[in-house]
């Protein structure tokens, strides 16, 4: 009876690390998904353009323009779409409303 007792001792101790074996492949697995993970979300942020400088919000015709923002503004709207310094500056002399919210006529240098 002894023997039958070392033989499922020794069975139950294979069983285990048969076990822990496939828990510790799991666990790589989970790394290396998270490692490729990682290198995704660090190539998709060096290739995203960067931030404009200044955007234009039109209205809801789309052809009217409602007001002119910081590329930082928290406020801009959905119908704001990228501008260069000069056509921000050009929609500002042609008295388009600058945000009240992010002042791009005071980062500008347009003080009227």
């Amino acid at each position: 009876m002894n023997d039958s007792g070392v033989a499922s001792r020794l069975a139950l101790l294979r069983f285990l690390e048969r076990v822990q074996e496939r828990d510790l492949a799991r666990t790589r697995k989970w790394i290396l998904d998270e490692e490729r993970r990682e290198a995704e979300r660090r190539v998709g942020e060096q290739q995203r353009p960067p931030a404009p400088e200044w955007l234009i919000e039109r209205g809801l015709d789309r052809n009217n323009i409602v007001a002119v923002h910081t590329g930082e503004c928290w406020d801009p709207g959905k119908r704001a779409k990228p501008a260069t310094r000069a056509q921000a500056i050009d929609a500002l002399r042609h008295q388009v409303p600058a945000c009240t919210k992010c002042r791009p006529d005071t980062a500008l240098g347009i003080v009227d």
